[in-house]
């Protein structure tokens, strides 16, 4: 058996690990590319070892430490609940406040699971209280936070832009955040009204519900410190803007200001920050450079070209992705296992365009994730009333699959 083709089984048994156990992929790739890499591909330690995405690694960590502080200090609640404020109970109001509230959180920073975590519980419990159906809530909710998962300041965005950029196609970050966003804002706001939205907006709900639905801990005025803390993210992307700062090493000169002037706790923060994932994508990109140095990527390839044409391709790789994302992490698997097919796909296929193969694998991916079965679907779920979750959970499930056909469809027809 060639070493291509081992490097290729080996891609394979991570993406199932990660469907069916709750092992880290990440180290199980690592584990994996070591032993195929030194053992079986006679290379060197170092060789290995170079597979390691450093510069993704460090942006991951200094983005996701600030952002965990101004969750930890209380910023990001006292934001999500004066936004319900605002709604001032109009019940076909509150889940597109939901959806741009989701959207906007996750593009400045956070990233959808960390995003969802914070609305969904909160978005739940308003749509109880303003007899809102939970599924219309549920897929304003997550694909809101989706839809700002691949802003260059979001680890998802960061992921995929190093990714891009590994495989010689940088540059692409705000036209790749934006296909993603209108993509969800299309399926979400489509699903919305067909399913019933339009009828909320001819009905009030009890002014005191939003102000109730809104309490909890993050009630009350903006202090000193969440100010300050919004200052500073706001400063930070406009330097990433203005004057190309690396977003990385700026979010950590940033959270140790935070942290010096007593606005947050970085114990707390990097308790909070989501080193799982963070493990995941850097290992299963460690075991990606084995495929790269072994020809396995150039065998996926091939295998994809043969049921694929110029014009069909991009609809075929959303479904794939689409479909494997059902059950694995996008950003920690999918993701990375994916793009770096992009300029093989595109050279085999000839006249195929690579930007739109990759946005497509970017859409087709994420476009499922609020599926029961993923984190931010889950989350819904468990924010729902308990005689309702069981139903929910099967319309999700539903949701999610047939998103695969839908993002296939989608991509199809404006890639």
């Amino acid at each position: 058996m060639s070493l291509a083709v081992i490097s290729v089984c080996a891609l394979a048994i991570a993406i199932i690990v990660s469907c069916v156990t709750t092992l880290n992929v990440g180290v199980l790739s690592i584990a994996m590319a070591w032993i195929i890499g030194v053992y079986i591909g006679g290379m060197r330690v170092n060789d290995v070892i170079a597979g390691f995405p450093t510069p993704l690694f460090l942006t991951l960590t200094g983005v996701t430490l600030l952002f965990s502080l101004a969750q930890s200090n209380g910023t990001l609640d006292k934001l999500a609940h004066h936004a319900v404020r605002s709604c001032r109970g109009n019940r076909g109001v509150v889940p597109i406040m939901f959806f741009l509230l989701a959207s906007a959180l996750a593009s400045m920073g956070p990233g959808n699971i960390a995003t969802a975590a914070l609305v969904a519980p909160m978005a739940m419990t308003t749509a109880t209280r303003f007899a809102i159906p939970p599924f219309l809530m549920a897929i304003m909710v997550g694909n809101g936070a989706n839809s700002g998962s691949l802003s260059p300041f979001a680890p998802t965005g960061i992921i995929v832009s190093g990714l891009m950029t590994r495989i010689g196609m940088p540059g692409h970050e705000v036209s790749t955040y934006v296909s993603n966003l209108l993509a969800h804002a299309t399926v979400a706001f489509g699903g919305y009204f067909l399913f019933g939205g339009l009828k909320l907006f001819s009905g009030q709900a009890d002014a005191g519900a939003a102000a109730a639905a809104a309490g909890g801990k993050g009630e009350g005025a903006f202090d000193a410190r969440h100010w300050l803390t919004l200052a500073v993210i706001a400063s930070l992307i406009g330097s990433v803007i203005l004057f190309e700062v690396n977003v990385g090493f700026g979010a950590f000169v940033a959270a140790v200001f935070l942290v010096l002037t007593k606005s947050a706790d970085d114990g707390e923060a990097i308790k909070r920050m989501p080193w799982k994932v963070i493990i995941m994508v850097c290992g299963v990109t460690v075991l990606i450079s084995i495929l790269e140095k072994a020809q396995g990527i150039d065998l996926l390839v091939s295998m994809i070209s043969r049921i694929s044409t110029p014009s069909t391709v991009t609809g075929v790789v959303a479904f794939i992705t689409g479909i494997i994302s059902v059950y694995s992490s996008t950003s920690g698997v999918v993701l990375p296992a994916f793009l770096p097919m992009v300029p093989g796909l595109a050279a085999s296929l000839g006249g195929a365009d690579a930007l739109g193969i990759a946005n497509s694998m970017n859409v087709g991916g994420h476009l499922v994730d609020v599926s029961p079965l993923s984190t931010i679907g889950a989350l819904c779920v468990a924010g729902a009333p308990v005689e309702d979750s069981r139903n929910l959970f099967n319309k999700l499930l539903a949701w999610g699959l047939s998103m695969a056909v839908v993002g296939a469809l989608l991509c199809y027809v404006f890639f």
